[in-house]
């Protein structure tokens, strides 16, 4: 730790640490465990996205002969590979694989199709895989493709070697491939897309928690997206699933009160040739304005909540926040994008023209905010809660949205009961697990997300939760309570 701290660049302790997993797997997650909070943002986002965009150049100081696969650069397939993937498996030095993630780097982040250099996310995802729910990192295969054609025969070849049962997590396709994989695959192997429904999880995970400082539940919100891609949709669609199993409703009358705004402007049903995923979100709205922006759709509108999935940064303007600040006493600001120079907005400008009264998360990290005592926002609307709530002081602790509160927990548990499939209940099952363990602490503070250093209860909680739920809806054989031991005894724990 010495080491990291007296590099300079995030890239640079980004190099150091993928040379330390290279010569010291039990070292390098040793110390990843440790300082979960201070490295997540190296290992992963937002410093990832740097690490692909040079991933060309870093390989040859962070390639070399690992002591195990959970060093290694990952697997590459390529459409040279064709009706020899089975092969190509064999080669791979781990016989024993749980967790497979697998990308075509088409859609890296907020950053757009990085090819080859694309390996850091699968490298990246599956470090956090086992720092934070403990799969063991030699059952963890990363890998890359770069043609469609590939997909069938990678899964055929993934399922007859390793099992049936295998995880499978789609990462960073494209919005068109991404949706279509997952409708195709979910209900033959056992997989899920972490851009669309881990993702969900986290973001419905917060809006849970917000109740307790809001007073609104989650079926008396209006939402409105900025992006109606895989997140924005995937989000969209797990609120829905959430709103219809609380209050009984249908998921259409469960979509009325969420809106999209893509790059044309607001969703509605007068727009032709929609993406499938959008349409269950055209709705027979107008609202004032010739293009149908951002601030129209605000002022028209009146969310509650507003979710930034664009990759657009600075879109959540002043205008913007200050418009959600005067109808809402604590409005819902999500900043999702990632890496940080893609968010819609900071945490301190969303805190400053909000009056230090917006529920505010992002994609990566902010650093806490001490509010100044002037602030440019409209004076407080009452609050619809019975409850008065209180800011505790002047600091406010943004919530970081990260995948990583739930993704591990899943997979930990999907792989511990020997899963048949993943569904839309297990990421609902996850967020409420999530959001019930955020401490009071934080509720005050304006975060709707625990401590990063409880990752590992965090985690297995989930697991237990999500395994439980598959035996339940009888995807999985296992009883519950040998489940919960099985989970236990399979954590990896670095060799001191």
């Amino acid at each position: 730790m010495e080491n990291i701290r007296e590099k300079t660049s995030a890239i640079d302790k980004y190099t150091y640490l993928r040379q330390i997993a290279c010569n010291c797997e039990d070292l390098y997650f040793s110390t990843l465990m440790s300082h979960i909070t201070e490295l997540m943002p190296i290992v992963y986002t937002p410093t990832v996205g740097e690490a692909c965009q040079k991933y060309s150049q870093l390989h040859a100081f962070t390639s070399g002969m690992p002591d195990s696969p959970s060093g290694s650069e990952g697997l590459y397939i390529s459409l040279n590979d064709l009706g020899r993937v089975r092969e190509v498996l064999d080669n791979y030095p781990s016989p024993h694989i749980s967790c497979v993630v697998m990308t075509d780097g088409e859609r890296i982040l907020g950053l757009g199709d990085q090819g080859a250099n694309g390996m850091g996310i699968p490298i990246g995802k599956l470090a956090l895989y086992t720092a934070c729910a403990g799969i063991n990192p030699g059952e963890c295969l990363p890998i890359t493709i770069d043609y469609d054609e590939l997909i069938d025969e990678v899964i055929t070849a993934i399922k007859e070697k390793y099992g049936a049962t295998t995880l499978i997590q789609f990462e960073d396709f494209g919005n068109s491939n991404a949706f279509r994989l997952l409708s195709k695959y979910q209900s033959t192997c056992t997989c899920f897309n972490d851009d669309i429904q881990g993702t969900a999880a986290v973001v419905l995970a917060g809006l849970i928690a917000s109740e307790r400082i809001t007073g609104v539940k989650l079926e008396d919100h209006r939402f409105v997206f900025l992006g109606a891609g895989e997140a924005g949709v995937g989000i969209a669609d797990l609120i829905a699933y959430a709103v219809r199993e609380e209050t009984g409703v249908t998921l259409e009358d469960a979509r009325k009160n969420i809106y999209l705004v893509d790059s044309k402007g607001l969703v509605t049903s007068s727009r032709s040739n929609l993406a499938h995923h959008k349409v269950p979100y055209a709705h027979d709205v107008k609202v004032e304005g010739d293009t149908n922006t951002l601030i129209d759709c605000v002022k028209g509108l009146k969310p509650t909540a507003i979710i930034g999935v664009s990759a657009m940064p600075g879109t959540f303007t002043k205008e913007v926040i200050e418009t959600m600040a005067a109808t809402n006493a604590n409005p819902i600001i999500f900043a999702l994008s990632n890496p940080t120079s893609k968010a819609e907005c900071t945490a301190s400008f969303a805190y400053e023209h909000s009056g230090g009264r917006a529920v505010f998360a992002s994609g990566s990290p902010f650093d806490p905010v001490v509010l100044s005592d002037t602030s440019s926002s409209p004076p407080p609307p009452p609050k619809p809660s019975k409850r008065p709530f209180k800011y505790s002081g002047k600091t406010r602790v943004p919530g970081q949205g990260n995948n990583a509160y739930v993704f591990p927990g899943i997979g930990l548990g999907v792989i511990a009961s020997g899963a048949t499939s993943v569904g839309d209940d297990d990421m609902y099952v996850a967020a409420k697990t999530l959001a019930s363990m955020v401490g009071k602490a934080r509720i005050i503070q304006g975060c709707v997300y625990p401590e990063l250093e409880r990752i590992r209860e965090i985690s297995t909680r989930i697991a237990e939760e999500v395994a439980g739920n598959g035996i339940r809806k009888g995807r999985s054989d296992m009883g519950e309570k040998e489940v919960k031991d099985v989970i236990k005894r399979i954590q990896y724990e670095p060799r001191k």
